[in-house]
Order: structure tokens, then C-alpha cells, then sequence
């Protein structure tokens, strides 16, 4: 039988967004590449025609993480002045859908635990990609006025990630919905992005 010309890659990314959704539920750990490669609709022997090792498909999915949450991101900002694409994105980042939202949310919740305790490629590709997202923030801070707007980028980062993960550990209900409401409330006051 004879595939259309992209059949490879398209095959190759149905397993990384799989992983992808796998890893962020699971952690890197936590998920074994034939059930990946299962949910993927493929079996398990044809791994190694896409992938060197599962931390090659690791690498590769922590990649698909941050672009899904970066493109998400820039069109909840798009065509809006810099303090009310902020505004929204962090509304977005602290909501209950994206607390409730384990395998599509943000991959820095769901994996620094799990990047602590990693070596090697993971964890240098997950480091370059919140890299990619703390020089957003600044930007963004930088172009509302923020004063000292790297160090603020890293503060602003912190209590995004921490929040999240809080919120989601108590688990859907009205302790976790308050962690998220102080959350927002706290980042809007911080940086004077109360609505005129």
C-alpha cells in the first residue's frame, strides 16, 4: 500500500500530541511509550521508525506542550492593547477551565515537579521553552510600564505556576475557585490592570 507523501509525519505527530496529553495528565514517568503509541491507533513496534527513544518523544511532546499553550495565548492577546491582552491571558490562566484542563493546560504546571527530578534533553528543552514564555512576560510587563520588568517576569511566572498547581491539588470546589479568584485579583492589582 502506498501513503501520501507526509503520511510519516503526520503519524509522527499524532504520537507527540498523544504523548503530549499523556505526559502532562501522567508525568514522563508515569506513561510508557505502548500506550501512547496505543492511543495513538499504532502499535508499539512501529516506535523506533519515529523516534530514537522515549525521551526523544518526551523532548518532542514538551515542545508540542508550549506551542499549544503559547498559541493559545498569543490569540487571547491578539489585536488588543499590551494591559488588556495581559489582563486576558492571565484570566485565562487562572480560570477553572484551565485548572480542570490536566492534559491540554500548561505544561509548566503539570511537569516541574516531574522536570525537578529529570536529566538530559527534558529538562534543557523545558527550560529553553519557559525561557521562551518568562521573556513574553516581561515584554508584556515592559510594555505596561513595569518597572524592573525581568524580576518581575520571574515573580509574575512563579505565582502563575503556583496557583494553578494549589488549586488544582485541592481539587475542583470553592477552596480551589478562591485560590484561583485571589490569584487573578492579586497579578491585576500588582500590575495595574484593573479594567478603566
Amino acid at each position: 500500500m502506498r501513503y501520501a507523501s507526509d503520511h510519516r509525519e503526520k503519524t509522527r505527530d499524532r504520537v507527540v500530541q498523544e504523548a503530549a496529553r499523556e505526559i502532562r495528565a501522567k508525568g514522563p514517568d508515569g506513561v510508557g511509550v505502548a500506550g501512547i503509541m496505543a492511543k495513538a491507533g499504532l502499535t508499539h513496534g512501529g516506535f523506533y521508525a519515529h523516534f530514537e527513544s522515549k525521551s526523544a518523544l518526551v523532548c518532542d511532546a514538551v515542545d508540542a506542550m508550549f506551542d499549544q499553550i503559547a498559541d493559545r495565548i498569543a490569540d487571547l492577546g491578539a489585536g488588543q492593547d499590551a494591559t488588556n491582552a495581559l489582563r486576558e491571558v492571565l484570566s485565562y490562566y487562572f480560570s477553572k477551565a484551565h485548572r480542570d484542563d490536566i492534559q491540554d493546560g500548561c505544561p509548566m504546571v503539570a511537569l516541574s515537579g516531574d522536570m525537578a527530578r529529570f536529566d538530559g534533553a527534558a529538562r534543557m528543552r523545558f527550560n529553553e521553552r519557559v525561557a521562551d514564555i518568562r521573556a513574553g512576560l516581561r515584554n508584556a510587563l515592559t510594555a505596561i510600564g513595569v518597572e524592573r520588568s525581568d524580576a518581575e517576569a520571574n515573580v509574575l511566572l512563579a505565582h502563575m505556576i503556583g496557583t494553578v498547581t494549589l488549586a488544582r491539588a485541592l481539587g475542583p470546589g470553592k477552596a480551589s475557585d478562591k485560590v484561583l479568584r485571589d490569584g487573578f485579583k492579586h497579578a491585576v492589582i500588582q500590575y495595574g490592570l484593573e479594567k478603566q
